[in-house]
Formats: structure tokens, C-alpha cells, sequence
């Protein structure tokens, strides 16, 4: 499969020092969400691209959280989309040994966002400088869009870049880091996800005799031991075409969780209690209650019908009600896509060892684009550290990130030419 050309391996190469230090400065914006304003930081890559060339269109209902969407033409008539999110989630400064808005550390880059996700919007602004500073035509089309509102699934985002554009780009590569503690992946499908939240009413009493009242706390806790119980043990009706993808996740799991353990993890729904609250002393027998459950379920499986069994699980329980339901299908790329052979072809260019082609265990803006027919995965190197109090990327990681980045353009470019010329059976 086609390489990088020579002149954009040689850019990246030359830029290396240029690519650590705009992650340094991505990472001194505080892009914290909330309340999510990456002005200064999207205005920082605008100019950055703009000047060598690259058309920038901004797109904003929020101003304080604007999009940008950067576009190179190429040679052939598809596009392909590198997607990365600006904002990230709130740090605690006092709780850090490294300052959150960024410190060099030997190979180690700190800071809020290093993981999640500048460093790939910093590796993806270098492949979109290698082309137009080069001035070399890509293959294909391409795209960057650097988006808001990731992080709490706000509407500000990447929704409002497809509502207010004509985003429809035949391919989509998301920046979420996919590797970890030296396991190399790529993401290609996600789990759907229900979430509920259950109300119960009993009858208030005085603690020091509970048999006089009903305790809406009781028969909240057992509606979910219940839930658990019925629902959390159907096994799910999962497709076949998920079965390679199921083992490949297990495989890049092995060594941190059993494999069994990961197997169910998609062989059976996930049932969380995320929050419960009710009553207002403890000396008194609570009248109502309220939690919130997250349930998660396997790609293929339909959602809709797992909802029915739910309720149907739930219906018989008196004084329990299902108040508040939202809900969302998982998704999938089929696991010999040309995308997906292209970006762990990529991947396999910069790393020794497996590249696993597996299911991330939650879900983000790549299920909504698949559902749309966009084929995405999620893609990037990195550390076990998102989210957490001194996240860190590594300088290896992001020099592999812009090297894999620049390699799954022509990668991709071979096999779409591929399976176009391919007359298939004769």
C-alpha cells in the first residue's frame, strides 16, 4: 500500500520539536468543560493553518465554543475526515504534581487534555502543515475538523458542524487515544447505552418505627437487584459478523482483565447504579427516591427491544416507576472495511507487535457518525492517563500519532482504489 510521499515524511521528520511544542501550547489553554471555551485555543490552530494555506471555515452557535473545519483538495473525488475535540475536563491545579496547563518532562508532555485529546489535534495539524506547507496535492480529500462541547455531549460540537455545514466526508478518523500500556489498537465499534431513571414512593414514618411506614428507598434498591438479577443475566443477541471483533478485544485485554470477564462483558448487558438519592433524615423512613442506572449493551443488539424488557422487568415492582429514559444504539464497522484494514495497516507502520481491531466499551461521536453511514474508527497512541490527575502524553506517542496519521492517507487512498477496481467473483 501506498506511503507517505517524501515530502510529507520529510516535513514531519523535520518538525518534530515543532509538533512537542504545539501540544505545549494547545495545552495552555484551559479548555476546561465546563464551561468549555476554546476560542483562544481554536483561534491558535486557525492562524496556525491559514497560514500555510489551508481553507478554514469556523462554524459557531456557542462563540466561546467555536469548530473549525480545515480542507486540503486532493486527487480523488473522496474525503476523508480527521476529527478532534479541543476541549476537556476539569482538573483540580492542587491535586497535580505537574502544572495541568502543561510541563515538559523529559519525554513526558503534562497537562490537561495531553491524552485527551490535544496531542492528536496536534499530530493531525502537522499532517494538514506537511501537505499544504509542502504544497503537495494528497490522494484524496481531505478534512480536519476541530470541534467543542466533546465532553459533555453538548450540542455546540460536532453536531453543529453537521447541522450547519455539508459535513459528509466518505471517512472518519477520531483522535481518542485507543492504545495503552504498550497494546496497540484501533477502535471500530462501540456499545449502545441506556440510561434510566427510577422513582419510588413509599410512606414516611418515624425511624424508630419503620414498620409503620414503606421505605421508598427498599423498594428502590430492589427494583435494581432485581434488574440485575432478570435482565443483567439474558444473554444478549448479539450478530455474528461482532464475533471476530469481540476476541480481538479480549486479546488486547489480556494481561489486565480475565478473558472470560471480556467476553461477557459483550455476551451480557452491564448494569451500573450511577447515583441514588432520597429521604431527608436519618431519623425518618424516606417517602421517595430517585437513581440514575446505566445500562450498556453489546453493537448489533437492539436497543429498543432491551428497553421493552426492562420495563417488562421492572413493571411489577409497586411503588417503582421508570421516569426518564435516553437511550442510544450501538455501532459498528465491519472489521475488513478498507478503512479499518487501512488504519491498522497505519498503525502496524509505526509500532511492532499486534494491532487489535476492537470494541471501545463506552461510545462518542464516532457512533453517531456511523449510524449516519459515515464509516469511523478511533484511532491514537498515548497513555492510560485521560482523565486523570497528572495526564501525560509521551513525546514517542505523538510523534507515532502524526507518522500513523499521514500513512493511513495513502493507506486508505490504495484500498477505496482497490475495492473499486475489484471485479469480485468470476
Amino acid at each position: 500500500m501506498p506511503s507517505p510521499t517524501e515530502p510529507v515524511s520529510a516535513y514531519l521528520k523535520e518538525h518534530r520539536e515543532s509538533l512537542i511544542s504545539d501540544v505545549e501550547t494547545l495545552l495552555g489553554h484551559d479548555t476546561s468543560n465546563p464551561p468549555g471555551h476554546t476560542t483562544t485555543a481554536a483561534t491558535w490552530i486557525a492562524s496556525r493553518l491559514e497560514a500555510a494555506g489551508v481553507d478554514i471555515e469556523r462554524v459557531a452557535v456557542d462563540p466561546e465554543k467555536p469548530n473549525l473545519v480545515g480542507s486540503i483538495p486532493g486527487a480523488a473525488d473522496q474525503t476523508l475526515c480527521f476529527v478532534g475535540h479541543l476541549d476537556t475536563v476539569p482538573f483540580d491545579a492542587a491535586a497535580w504534581s505537574h502544572n495541568p496547563l502543561g510541563e515538559r518532562d523529559g519525554d513526558r508532555l503534562y497537562g490537561r487534555g495531553a491524552i485527551d485529546m490535544k496531542g492528536a489535534v496536534a499530530a493531525m495539524v502537522h499532517v494538514a502543515l506537511a501537505y499544504a506547507e509542502t504544497n503537495t496535492e494528497p490522494p484524496l480529500d481531505l478534512q480536519f475538523a476541530f470541534v467543542s462541547d466533546e465532553e459533555t455531549g453538548g450540542d455546540a460540537g460536532l453536531p453543529s458542524v453537521r447541522e450547519s455545514t455539508e459535513f459528509a466526508p466518505d471517512a472518519c478518523v477520531i483522535g481518542e487515544t485507543t492504545s495503552r500500556d504498550g497494546r496497540c489498537a484501533v477502535s471500530i465499534a462501540d456499545r449502545g447505552a441506556i440510561w434510566l431513571t427510577l422513582e419510588a414512593t413509599g410512606e414516611a414514618a418515624h425511624g424508630s418505627r419503620p414498620m409503620l411506614g414503606v421505605n421508598a428507598i427498599d423498594r428502590l434498591t430492589a427494583a435494581i437487584d432485581q434488574l440485575e438479577r432478570e435482565f443483567g443475566t439474558r444473554k444478549l443477541d448479539v450478530a455474528p459478523e461482532m464475533a471476530p471483533i469481540v476476541e480481538e478485544s479480549v486479546g488486547f485485554h489480556e494481561g489486565e482483565l480475565d478473558a472470560e470477564a471480556v467476553r461477557d462483558l459483550f455476551r451480557y448487558p452491564t448494569i451500573n447504579l450511577g447515583t441514588i438519592e432520597g429521604g431527608s433524615a436519618v431519623n425518618s423512613v424516606p417517602a421517595s427516591a430517585r437513581a440514575e442506572v446505566d445500562v450498556r449493551l453489546t453493537a448489533t443488539v437492539e436497543t429498543r427491544d432491551a428497553l421493552t424488557s426492562i420495563r417488562s422487568c421492572l413493571g411489577g415492582i409497586e411503588g417503582v416507576t421508570v421516569a426518564d429514559v435516553s437511550w442510544s444504539r450501538g455501532s459498528y464497522e465491519p472489521i475488513d472495511s478498507p478503512l479499518v484494514a487501512a488504519s491498522a495497516a497505519a498503525a502496524e507502520s509505526v509500532v511492532d507487535g499486534q494491532v487489535y481491531r476492537r470494541s471501545a466499551t463506552g461510545g462518542g461521536d464516532a457512533k453517531n457518525l456511523r449510524h449516519d453511514g459515515i464509516p469511523t474508527v478511533e484511532f491514537g497512541f498515548g497513555t492510560d492517563t485521560a482523565h486523570a490527575v497528572d495526564e501525560y502524553t509521551t513525546v514517542d506517542a505523538l510523534v507515532r500519532n502524526a507518522a500513523a496519521y499521514a500513512r493511513l492517507v495513502g493507506e486508505y487512498t490504495g484500498r477505496i482504489e482497490d475495492a473499486n477496481t475489484d471485479p469480485g467473483p468470476s
